[in-house]
């Protein structure tokens, strides 16, 4: 049968579906040929496996990784694995060699794995499965050199489904790979500043570097000098430690830096020649070291003209003992004049000492840095990886109440963020060596390494990857979706997270279907955010509830007086330490949170208390001391209501209580904005986002003060701040209103008004003070305000001394 072409237009038209069979008819007969079953390879048995090694190692990372797969895959359940340097009879073997020399033993590896591997760069790697032998299948880790030999150890640990019954594996194993950047490693500065590494014994360093290693890290970053106390916790002298992390990393082929800054004026000649001094001796007690690193400023104050010829004279003294080290210097502080010095000695002089530039915190941009700075040195960066708010990369939106609560140096998985930074920043560079000050941040180094070695790796994958190599292959997915959850508890307004709870009975099902984890203190700083975000949240919910209560009782001042409004304030306000009146979830979440902080100080020395843990700091992750940190403005209230009651008079007494029971709520027509906290400024424009700008180098972000040890009784909204939002816009006024732009801040408020400067009629420069602006009749007329802002000329000025904004109302005037 036929059909006129016209009248099959007719027929499809009508009936869409009838193309969709005819299409489906036409390819049946070859469906089963296009369409493969969907059927999952058997995996191949390795439980009783050969480990087969060369007698004499290529070189030492060969043999370190030798000795590191089968410790790793026994304390992994492998028990029956055993190492020979000869062929088993029979059995599955695991090779792991290096380089392509061809080996004296009855098999060698596949054609292709050797075509492979010569196609690798330094520090790349086969792992191929040869199961076509049935009886006995090989695994073959084939290193391009020694350290590549070690990585391939590492992927085979992180891929292999290893249990206490079973070593399985299938061809999803087989990779070829070499890295992408050149440099992939992490600062871990044995010092009494740190949060927990002051704790650690050498075993347990020689344990974490093994441990980044295996996800392909390869240099290591101490800081043997700065910040000379010692700390009550440590088991180790620090001379001893800085050496013995030097022969950690020579063992594992791993690079030695070294941080040394001068906090001293380097014209000094005493001690500019003690520092050297020091210099020396560590020199020839290290048995590696592969750079120095000396950040210009952050800490220190020199001037490149005294710093460049310090350094050179430095690498005098480090090139005969150590030939393959170079020195770096980071710009760190450096003004306009001091960046353009330094780089026209670079050009003049071309300093053979100089190994490249590190771009860290408050350094020039890094493409800026690259294009300035001769082809010949290399940009390095150094990622503040381990901070989450007043630092170089803060967490975008967070909410004040967990600013306020877990602090700087908080537990902080942040795989999404830092994938979108690491890959932004890397493309200028030959890779990075991490800023970090302890084991909070264990999540983002992992990140970070892994898109080091391949920019393209899915983020998921790499933590699939961590959570079958920390905590074995049964829980890989729950547990990368649980990090992934952690990271979204910060994630903008915490009052209207309802993914914190989901999160936290997330967490409850694994932790209740994994006791054996229980000492795992990866698992352990995994469900200790999990515990605090949900107690917070429902701490901050029922403290702002508290706030709406006290202040009705302030508004009610003229019909009780106002002493009398101030004591039934106080007494609402009070109801927050009293955890009788607490929620089951609150005293139980609370308990935990308490208990976790203690387990994690006993697994890995986590100083979350100066009074419990002798912690070097409020900053440095005391998330226990601020557990119960007021959520609302009670301290402030308590201030303020001392100050009211020496008020002369009754009516400047209820006037003043009247302002601060509206002060949020400006009453019909009018709105309000708390500029720094996501859940309270609706009006404020936030910018492109996370995806094109990681950075927020376009996108402003709250930032958060710091005085009085965190412990400001000032207002809340006075503590969190931003310079400067993109835009506040008004688009439902009344354009036949008159109305007053009112803020709170510190020091310039540059105002435009629909594109049109305005000037303040009040100007309080001080922070809380009170800026008014009348705002003109013709932008009223439009209806809609949009209110930008000038950035004030404050070259040079420390930042904690920068202008800001805080709090922002438009007020409708009455007629």
């Amino acid at each position: 049968m036929t059909i006129a072409p016209l009248r099959l237009r007719r027929i499809l038209e009508c009936c869409p579906l009838v193309l969709t069979w005819l299409l489906f008819l036409l390819a049946a007969p070859n469906l089963a040929a296009a369409v493969p079953p969907h059927e999952k390879p058997k995996p191949i048995d390795f439980t009783n496996a050969t480990l087969v090694t060369r007698a004499q190692p290529a070189g030492k990372a060969e043999a370190t990784a030798a000795r590191v797969l089968l410790e790793e895959a026994t304390n992994r359940g492998a028990k029956k694995w055993s190492q020979s340097t000869s062929w088993p009879g029979a059995g599955p073997v695991v090779v792991l060699i290096s380089g392509e020399a061809s080996l004296k033993w009855p098999r060698n590896p596949p054609t292709a794995v050797t075509e492979q591997l010569k196609g690798l760069s330094a520090e790349g790697f086969v792992v191929s499965l040869d199961a076509g032998n049935s009886v006995q299948p090989v695994l073959w880790l084939c290193g391009k050199d020694p350290r590549g030999a070690l990585f391939a150890a590492g992927h085979a640990l992180r891929r292999l489904d290893i249990r206490p019954s079973s070593v399985l594996t299938d061809s999803a194993i087989d990779i070829a790979t070499s890295p992408a950047y050149p440099m992939r490693g992490h600062q871990i500065g044995f010092r009494a500043r740190a949060n927990s590494w002051d704790a650690w014994t050498v075993r347990q360093f020689e344990q974490y570097v093994r441990e980044l290693a295996l996800f392909g890290a390869n240099c290591v970053e101490n800081i043997p000098f700065q910040d000379p106390d010692t700390a009550p916790h440590m088991r180790v002298p620090r001379e001893t430690m800085n050496i013995a992390l030097s022969k950690i990393c020579d063992d594992y082929d791993q690079d030695y830096w070294l941080w040394t800054p001068a906090e001293f004026d380097l014209a000094d000649k005493k001690l500019r020649a003690e520092e050297i001094a020091m210099h020396v001796a560590l020199y020839k007690a290290c048995p590696r070291i592969d750079g120095v690193f000396f950040p210009g400023g952050d800490p220190g104050e020199n001037h490149p003209q005294e710093v460049l010829p310090f350094l050179a004279d430095l690498y005098k003294e480090l090139k005969p003992l150590h030939p393959r080290a170079k020195i770096w210097i980071s710009l760190q502080g450096f003004n306009k004049e001091q960046v353009d010095y330094f780089y026209k000695h670079v050009d003049e002089n071309q300093p053979d000492w100089l190994g490249g530039v590190v771009c860290g915190p408050s350094s020039p941009p890094i493409r800026e840095s690259r294009a300035r700075l001769a082809k010949k040195y290399p940009i390095r960066h150094y990622p503040d990886i381990t901070h989450t708010v007043r630092c170089q990369y803060p967490i975008p939106w967070w909410d004040t109440a967990f600013a306020l609560t877990l602090g700087r140096e908080s537990p902080n998985p942040q795989p999404w963020q830092q994938s979108l930074l690491h890959n932004y920043f890397a493309p200028d560079t030959i890779g990075f060596l991490s800023y970090s000050d302890g084991v909070h941040d264990d999540v983002n180094k992992i990140i970070w390494t892994r898109l080091a070695w391949n920019p393209q790796e899915e983020t998921r994958q790499i933590l699939l990857d961590y959570s079958r190599a920390f905590f074995g292959p049964v829980a890989d997915a729950a547990v990368a979706d649980g990090i992934f959850a952690l990271e979204r508890n910060g994630q903008g307004g915490l009052p209207t997270n309802g993914s914190v709870e989901a999160t936290l009975s997330h967490w409850n099902a694994l932790e209740a279907k994994h006791p054996e984890l229980k000492g795992n203190w990866r698992w352990q700083l995994c469900l200790v955010r999990a515990y605090y975000d949900a107690f917070t949240r429902e701490r901050l919910i029922s403290e702002t509830k508290l706030e709406d209560a006290a202040n009705l009782a302030l508004i009610q001042a003229t019909t009780t007086g106002a002493n009398s409004a101030m004591d039934s304030a106080l007494k609402i306000l009070a109801r927050a330490d009293v955890q009788d009146t607490w929620s089951d979830s609150s005293r139980q979440n609370h308990a935990k949170v308490v208990a976790l902080c203690d387990e994690l100080y006993r697994s890995i020395g986590l100083q979350t208390s100066e009074k419990l843990d002798h912690a070097s700091g409020a900053e440095r992750g005391c998330i226990l001391d601020f557990l119960l940190h007021p959520l609302n403005n009670r301290w402030w209230l308590e201030d303020e209501f001392a100050r009211i009651r020496l008020l002369p008079n009754e009516a400047d007494k209820l006037a003043r209580l009247q302002t601060i029971a509206k002060w949020e709520h400006p009453g019909p027509g009018s709105f309000y904005d708390d500029i720094g906290d996501p859940g309270k400024s609706p009006h404020v424009v936030r910018g492109e986002g996370m995806v094109t700008d990681p950075a927020m180098q376009r996108t402003p972000n709250p930032d958060f003060s710091w005085t009085d040890g965190g412990r400001s009784r000032r207002r809340l909204s006075w503590i969190s701040s931003m310079d400067w939002p993109v835009a506040v816009k008004y688009e439902q006024i009344d354009p036949k209103a008159k109305y007053l732009v009112r803020t709170t801040g510190y020091r310039d408020a540059l105002f435009r008004i629909n594109g049109e400067r305005v000037t303040p009629s009040v100007d309080g420069r001080g922070i809380g003070e009170i800026k008014e602006f009348p705002v003109p009749a013709e932008p009223v007329a439009t209806g809609k305000l949009v209110l930008t802002f000038d950035r004030p000329d404050e070259t040079g000025m420390n930042w904690r001394e920068q202008s800001r904004l805080t709090e922002i109302w438009l007020i409708k005037l009455p007629n």
